[in-house]
């Protein structure tokens, strides 16, 4: 691909990366990446794609943005509220960067959509914040040999890890859905909205490093952020062989949809 001389100057900082330089520039220009959920995790997602220069970036989210989302969902303001997560995010992405094309999915992903929508694109975030979506866009990227990456916020913590085909997923490490009350989700027990900028962010990243393909991915690899100790830690899950779904005697074989479970803190503090 050849770059303009605007986009030459705009992305000057990349191409000075000699991992990077005009011809990576040109991958980025050229790459397809879907970001599901347009909250906490996918607003830094999207807006470093959209600043890196990714052609072209998919935005998926059925909610439209409240007052609460604020705190934590930046690339929405407080003249979005009541307005389409995924209207107001585009928004944002257009004018950071007029070379990037934003597609907008104005719903949730399901068992019948998923597969088909995934399939556009060359890398697949999960910016969603519960168990259903999770294990729903794990599943449907491992049929589709899709690779994505995975990050999951809870008040001062986050995990992030990511798929690559032959590699662990996420059934490798939580097989199942978790029981009711087991954990609560981020309405319920509340997140520091920081937490999910530095989740965002490292998931970005791992979306450019794969179109440039360079550096190691979080492959293999599960690593949880404690914001209270300012500490990261790695911990290595390999591929299981018992994988109910990328094993070698896989039990999953169809999408199915789950129901959050739902979890009463008044319960689980009486206990």
């Amino acid at each position: 691909m050849n770059l303009r001389e605007d986009q030459i100057y705009r992305y000057s900082r990349h191409i000075l990366l000699h991992q990077v330089g005009g011809e990576g520039q040109g991958r980025l220009l050229s790459g397809r990446v879907l970001v599901i959920g347009a909250g906490g995790l996918g607003s830094p997602v999207a807006y470093y794609l959209a600043a890196a220069g990714v052609g072209t970036v998919g935005l998926v989210d059925g909610d439209v943005v409240e007052l609460s989302n604020l705190q934590r969902q930046i690339l929405h303001f407080t003249p979005d509220v009541g307005r389409p997560k995924v209207e107001s995010a585009a928004e944002k992405l257009a004018a950071l960067n007029p070379d990037v094309r934003v597609e907008t999915y104005s719903y949730r992903v399901t068992a019948e959509n998923i597969r088909s929508l995934i399939r556009e694109y060359d890398f697949i975030i999960d910016g969603t914040d519960n168990f259903p979506a999770k294990f729903l866009i794990n599943d449907a990227c491992v049929m589709e040999g899709k690779p994505y990456s995975h990050a999951g916020v809870l008040r001062f913590q986050g995990q992030t890890f990511t798929y690559v085909p032959g590699h662990m997923c996420y059934r490798c490490v939580f097989r199942d859905m978790p029981p009711k009350g087991a954990v609560p989700t981020c309405a319920e027990a509340g997140v520091l909205g920081a937490v999910v900028g530095v989740l965002g962010t490292i998931q970005a990243t791992e979306a450019v490093k794969y179109l440039l393909g360079v550096g190691d991915l979080l492959t293999d690899r599960l690593l949880v952020f404690d914001a209270l100790t300012s500490r990261f830690r790695e911990v290595r899950i390999g591929r299981q062989e018992e994988c109910p779904l990328c094993g070698t005697s896989p039990e999953i074989t169809e999408l199915r949809e789950y129901e959050q479970p739902a979890c009463d803190l008044r319960e689980r503090s009486s206990v």
